[in-house]
């Protein structure tokens, strides 16, 4: 065991890295968060023992603490652990299996509790807004919010059976749980995995909660109104105004405040300004110091909503006749996804001006983001034009997801506006365009060209909207086609063909996204790893190259398609910078296939990347020099049966002789079925793939006793052992020369553990 010491307010360890480490907390507290909610473990507690692969919460120090870090990966692993010479140590990882499952099944019982509390008081306190209004003779006001608003459905659910179990062992019968289960290695290890077993379960049955509280709490109230809160707000104004007691409506008010309050998943600030508006209103006399009701949802179905993007575009009103002119033309054609002719012709003009539209609404809107409205972030983040081009059922559900745009964003994981942003403010460089250049290459090309003096190139080199306008131009007007899948139909609007099925399916999540990336990342462990240079002369280490591990951006296009493109392994020329990959913000297709297709792509670009001129040379051995050659000569190579070169001949054919599609077709079997034992690939492919995408030890071990891999995963891990050794000489030599071991050096040794 490692003993690690972390500083009060240190993270050790994040939602969605690998898991390398479980930790044993020997002093000191750390709390487990998960959304909103929290957990906190005490001395003794366990990090990472309800996780498997990837770490599924953060873990906080609340206090200086003191840990213990040791490997575990499998069963085999806990029991070494537990048996040799640490059978002292089995009580203690037996009672916290079973107390952190407690505590989980607390806190899961809490949410559900809340969750099944929240959409009974929706629902009963809209029944009594309706039923107010039939009262008091008041028009209901439009509330789309409520159409969408369903009951929680469960997907990872803690049987009621479990919770009565966990309550009997924990609070009454621990001690001879404890007892009995001590004696057996087969029983105290099964104790141990099961309760994990259970808390991962018993962990997405939280997150899935935590969402929908999160997602639907805007329903009660909201920062920006649109409420049920608004709509008594609202309410007791028209009663007032009729003559009517407004005692009734204080005393719904009064209850959604206190509801929201028991939540407590609502900011105190808001629900205080949003409370003393209706105390402050001074009703029949407007408003007391400026304070009035929060905006009122609009109605889409009445606004002119293209007209509304057109104008905060600055265009002129000749300009903006023109414009929905043509827009609409489009619109009303028999045909609008015809490859020939009016329909042709009126797309490639309405892609022109699209992107001309989004700059100038971008500009505007990044500037000042108070006055976006969420027919803006519409068109923004979903490429939403009109509702007549998507239809009012989807209208509404857009209208409605400009409130939850969170849930498509995290650290790595951006809509187009938001990515936009950060490029705008300096924390992202411009992508590359078609030929491959960078904005600083791309400028020094116009250079060359006479397009620019080098001053001007200068100026535009620190020229923020110059930045956006180029990523705009090029990777986003590119990416945005390729996205969506149907190039020669393609246009920029948002249609209602293109949505096969509701929104809130189709949307893309940062959820589904890292699910998606963190289940390949399970089997391809060493996907996204990448060397680095290590240096440090005055205490003997001149250069080493380290692995180091390196999630891509992931970005999502306004549009609804079908494909995903890898548009660049690195950010830079930087080799520690990550990769850039897009998909569409809407997609009917399964997101695991969509996410194959980026990895295997970025795997082939990756290796060229590293090779540069010779990612083809056989003589300088590499993915996908090998794969190059093995795809060239595969008539003459005696390692395939005649039905494995028909095949490569069919494969070769479908792919029109690309040679990284052939690979991407032979990953996805990879992943899919070969890491499961069902074999799809050839001798030869799989030989290739064994070396270079290798499976992680907890699959590895699985295949092992198969002939077919065991000569080569026996040769992979004893390379790895190798350089495994030689790296711990080296950080030996290195720790007496006063070195560091840091947390990149670790990670380095874990890479050759994995």
């Amino acid at each position: 065991m490692e003993i690690i010491k972390v500083q009060r307010d240190r993270i050790i360890a994040k939602k969605n890295d690998k898991v390398k480490y479980w930790y044993l907390v020997q002093e000191g507290v750390v709390v487990q968060r998960f959304g909103f909610s929290e957990i906190t473990l005490g001395k003794n507690a366990i990090i990472g023992i309800l996780e498997k692969d990837i770490f599924m919460c953060d873990y906080v120090a609340a206090e200086d603490t003191v840990l213990a870090g040791f490997t575990c990966e499998s069963e085999t692993d806990l029991k070494n652990i537990l048996t040799n010479g640490q059978e002292k140590i089995r009580n203690i990882f037996l009672r916290s299996a079973l107390e952190q499952r407690h505590q989980l099944l607390s806190l899961y019982s809490n949410l559900f509790a809340k969750a099944s509390q929240f959409h009974t008081f929706v629902e009963t306190t809209y029944n009594d807004y309706k039923t107010f209004c039939a009262k008091y003779k008041v028009e209901e006001q439009s509330f789309s919010k409520k159409e969408h608003f369903n009951p929680l459905e469960m997907h990872h659910r803690a049987e009621e059976w479990e919770v009565n179990n966990s309550n009997s062992i924990v609070k009454r019968y621990l001690q001879e749980y404890l007892q009995l289960m001590e004696k057996d290695d087969s029983m105290t290890v099964g104790v141990i995995m099961e309760a994990a077993a259970q808390m991962r379960r018993f962990t997405q049955g939280i997150g899935e909660m935590e969402a929908y509280l999160s997602y639907n709490k805007d329903i009660l109230i909201a920062e920006a109104g649109s409420d049920l809160f608004e709509l008594f707000f609202d309410l007791a104004i028209k009663m007032y105004a009729k003559k009517y007691d407004i005692e009734p409506v204080t005393k719904e008010i009064n209850l959604i405040v206190k509801a929201a309050n028991k939540l407590n998943i609502y900011n105190i600030r808001t629900l205080s300004r949003r409370y003393n508006e209706y105390k402050n209103y001074e009703f029949g006399g407007g408003t007391v110091d400026g304070i009035s009701p929060a905006r009122k949802e609009i109605d889409i179905m009445q606004e002119d909503c293209l007209g509304h993007i057109l104008e905060y575009a600055g265009y002129s009103d000749d300009e903006a006749h023109d414009l929905c002119t043509m827009i609409e033309g489009y619109r009303d054609l028999p045909d609008m996804t015809s490859t020939t002719g009016d329909a042709y012709a009126m797309r490639k003009k309405i892609t022109a001006v699209y992107y001309d539209i989004y700059y100038k609404v971008f500009i505007r809107a990044v500037k000042d983001e108070s006055t976006l409205t969420p027919i803006l972030e519409m068109f923004l983040n979903f490429g939403f034009m009109d509702v007549s081009f998507v239809g009012e059922e989807n209208a509404k559900a857009l209208y409605d997801l400009t409130a939850h745009l969170d849930i498509c964003q995290s650290e790595r994981i951006y809509t187009i506006y938001r990515w936009l942003k950060c490029i705008y403010k300096g924390r992202k460089e411009p992508s590359k365009n078609e030929f491959d250049l960078d904005y600083p290459a791309f400028l020094a090309d116009q250079c060359k060209r006479g397009e620019l003096t080098a001053e001007q190139a200068k100026e535009d080199l620190q020229d923020r909207e110059k930045k956006v306008e180029f990523e705009i131009r090029n990777m986003f007007a590119s990416v945005n086609k390729i996205t969506y899948g149907k190039i020669s139909t393609f246009c920029p609007i948002l249609c209602k063909s293109d949505l096969l099925n509701t929104i809130d399916k189709m949307l893309v999540t940062a959820e589904k996204l890292e699910n998606a990336l963190n289940e390949i990342r399970k089997v391809d462990y060493s996907a996204f790893y990448r060397e680095v240079v290590f240096s440090d002369p005055d205490r003997g280490i001149n250069v080493e190259r380290l692995m180091k591990e390196v999630l891509p951006d992931m970005i999502l296009m306004p549009n609804a398609g079908t494909r995903v493109t890898m548009w660049q392994e690195t950010a830079s020329v930087k080799s520690d910078t990550p990769g850039r990959i897009m998909f569409p913000i809407f997609t009917a297709l399964d997101m695991d296939d969509l996410m194959l297709n980026a990895v295997g792509w970025f795997r082939w670009e990756m290796c060229r990347k590293i090779q540069g001129v010779h990612w083809n040379d056989v003589r300088e051995k590499s993915l996908t020099a090998e794969y190059c050659t093995y795809l060239q000569f595969y008539r003459k190579n005696h390692d395939l049966s005649a039905d494995a070169k028909e095949k490569l001949k069919s494969d070769l054919i479908r792919a029109k002789n690309n040679y990284r599609e052939v690979f991407m077709k032979d990953y996805i079997s990879w992943i899919k079925f070969e890491s499961r034992g069902s074999f799809r690939l050839n001798k030869v492919s799989r030989d290739i793939l064994v070396r270079y995408c290798p499976f992680a030890k907890s699959v590895r071990n699985g295949l092992k006793s198969n002939p077919v891999y065991q000569a080569s995963i026996s040769k992979f891990e004893v390379e790895a052992a190798k350089k495994l050794q030689r790296f711990n000489s080296i950080y030996e030599k290195y720790k007496k020369a006063g070195g560091e071991i840091t947390a990149d050096l670790k990670e380095n040794l874990l890479y050759y553990e994995m």
